[in-house]
């Protein structure tokens, strides 16, 4: 699936079953929620906190959560992903093309 594909699937899931889009400012609470759920996730795997016993933790579900509210806002508030992504790489090709490579940190 392409990103604008990825658009289209959540607009039309969004008129079929979701009724209208939240809010933008809903939708911006909304990603801060799922980002929290994923870091929740993070912390545990991969830092230094535990699971509750018996937690089933789906960090692949959580990531598609941020996914789709981020598609959700790029949708209401007229944003191709897809072009602006391309332009996002062009950008840090650009500005970090060698800052990487010269980093004696990695």
């Amino acid at each position: 699936m392409t990103i604008k594909e990825a658009q289209s699937q959540v607009d039309q899931w969004i008129k079929t079953y979701g009724v209208r889009y939240f809010s933008e400012l809903t939708n911006m609470a909304v990603l801060t929620e799922e980002v929290g759920e994923m870091a929740r996730i993070m912390a545990r795997k991969y830092g230094d906190q535990s699971f509750k016993t018996g937690e089933q933790p789906d960090l692949g579900d959580e990531i598609a959560d941020v996914l789709w509210v981020l598609i959700c806002i790029a949708n209401q508030t007229g944003i191709d992903l897809t072009e602006e992504f391309r332009k996002n790489i062009e950008k840090k090709t650009r500005r970090d093309k060698t800052r990487h490579i010269n980093n004696p940190k990695l």
